[in-house]
C-alpha cells in the first residue's frame, strides 16, 4: 500500500504541475497572452452564460471581494469581462463575459474536457465510478483544509 501511496502522490504532483505548465504555455502563445493564469481562472469562475455578483465569484475562487475587484478591473480593461447593472436595482452589479471572454472560456473548457476524456477513454463504468469516488474523497479533504484556513485567517 505504501508503494501505491507514493505512486499516487507522484502522479498528483506531476499532473498538477503539468496542467499549470500547459495552461501557462497556452496563454503565452495564444491571442490571450495578455492574461495570467489567475485571470483565466477568474474568467472560468464567472462562467459562460450566468451572471454572478462579485461576492459570488470571490467565493468560488476563495478570495476576498477586494482582491477580486482588482482582477475584474484588469479584465474589464482587457475586454474579457463586463459589469452589468441590474435594471430593477442599479446598486447590484453582476459580472459577465464579453465575446472575447466567452471565446477564452470555450477554449479553456475544451482543454479540460479533452483532459477528462483522455483520462477515462479506456475505462469501464465501474472504473470511472472508482475514480470519481477517489476524486470526491480528495476534494472533500482539500475543501476541509481550505475551510480551516479561512477560519484561522
Amino acid at each position: 500500500m505504501d508503494h501505491s501511496i507514493d505512486k499516487i502522490n507522484s502522479f498528483l504532483v506531476a499532473i498538477f504541475n503539468e496542467v499549470l505548465d500547459i495552461e501557462e504555455h497556452a496563454l503565452r502563445v495564444s491571442t490571450f497572452s495578455d492574461l495570467s493564469i489567475k485571470e483565466m481562472h477568474t474568467v472560468e469562475a464567472i462562467g459562460m452564460y450566468d451572471h454572478h455578483t462579485t461576492s459570488e465569484v470571490a467565493k468560488i475562487l476563495n478570495i476576498t471581494a477586494g482582491t477580486l475587484t482588482v482582477a475584474i478591473n484588469s479584465l474589464v480593461k482587457k475586454g474579457y469581462v463586463e459589469r452589468i447593472r441590474m435594471k430593477n436595482d442599479r446598486r447590484v452589479v453582476n459580472l459577465g463575459l464579453t465575446k472575447k471572454g466567452r471565446l477564452l472560456y470555450r477554449l479553456h473548457d475544451k482543454f479540460h474536457r479533452e483532459m477528462v476524456e483522455n483520462t477515462i477513454h479506456d475505462m469501464d463504468n465501474q472504473e470511472v465510478e472508482v475514480l470519481l469516488k477517489g476524486l470526491n474523497n480528495l476534494h472533500g479533504f482539500l475543501f476541509g483544509l481550505v475551510q480551516n484556513i479561512k477560519e484561522q485567517g
